[in-house]
């Protein structure tokens, strides 16, 4: 089988580990910077072509990975869907990628199906924010820019004083950012569970560095293996189903009231979890992409 891995750098991890899992299996596979590509958007023959340090060609893969970092979430989005409009299998379809990086929208479908979330608000007006931190239960309180990564844009305000201000300092910029409330219980740990298909394929428990709130192993953190319980597989589970990813790593946090999903990544790393847990999940996917393209084409996947 042709792969193609949708990535900007080769030499990450991840992009690594799937090359190595994908020639282990006997495919041909191909790393792929989607900033290179151009498309040809016809009825008849839509195509996809390639502009590295050579000449232009067209490529042709049976399947894709989308490995697309969040700075060029829209271009290759374009890219991807042009892969599939070509009937190119992809792990991951581009709706699905684009619901899961708008983590408002994220939130509004998980809400719309129930799946336990931290409360969350969300508003544009300054006259707001008194009401907003009511919303979520008062300081300390999470705010959180739309757009945040491995914990950047993520900010603790212990003192209702110090929301006031950080949520106006905010307002003056004119971003979006989200209000969620601070689960205490969770000891500044989190949960990444690693789904693929309808199965936790691996879980590892991430725990702050002492003096940080952001268990990102990014920032710090330690990572260990953890067992979970019934109902955190089957919220993982519902939560990546419901933006649709057949790959996701979905992070939870225990709180007094249940496991509560914090966001859905839809290119989760895998350095982190094989590490923690020994366990191929590069491999995990490759088997996964082989069995699942036998079905069919690929379908919508999700809502909303």
């Amino acid at each position: 089988m042709r792969i193609g891995i949708l990535s900007r750098n080769s030499k990450l991890y991840s992009t690594r580990r799937l090359v190595e899992a994908a020639k282990e299996r006997g495919h041909e596979v191909r790393v792929v910077d989607v900033l290179k590509c151009y498309m040809n958007i016809t009825a008849n023959h839509p195509s996809i072509h390639y502009k590295g340090s050579g000449d232009s060609e067209v490529l042709e893969f049976e399947a894709v990975i989308p490995r697309i970092g969040s700075s060029v979430t829209s271009y290759g989005a374009a890219v991807l869907r042009q892969f599939e409009v070509a009937g190119v299998y992809s792990v991951n379809e581009s709706l699905a990628i684009t619901r899961s990086r708008d983590k408002l929208r994220a939130h509004q479908l998980l809400a719309r199906k129930n799946i336990g979330q931290p409360i969350t608000s969300y508003a544009h007006s300054a006259n707001a924010t008194n009401d907003l931190i009511d919303s979520v239960g008062g300081a300390p309180l999470i705010v959180k820019m739309m757009e945040s990564t491995h914990g950047d844009g993520v900010v603790l305000a212990e003192t209702r004083k110090a929301a006031e201000s950080l949520i106006n300092a905010f307002r003056g910029l004119d971003a979006d950012f989200l209000v969620q409330e601070f689960v205490k219980e969770a000891n500044g740990s989190d949960i990444r569970c690693f789904v693929i298909g309808d199965k936790v394929v691996a879980a590892m428990q991430r725990t702050a560095q002492e003096g940080e709130y952001r268990s990102n192993l990014h920032r710090g953190g330690t990572a260990k293996v953890i067992k979970l319980r019934p109902e955190e597989r089957r919220l993982a589970v519902q939560a990546a189903q419901v933006m649709g990813l057949d790959v996701a790593g979905v992070d939870i946090i225990r709180s007094s009231h249940g496991p509560l999903v914090l966001e859905v990544n839809s290119s989760p790393g895998l350095e982190g979890i094989e590490k923690a847990t020994g366990k191929d999940i590069a491999g995990a996917i490759i088997d996964y992409i082989e069995k699942d393209m036998l079905k069919g084409p690929n379908k919508p996947k999700g809502k909303g």
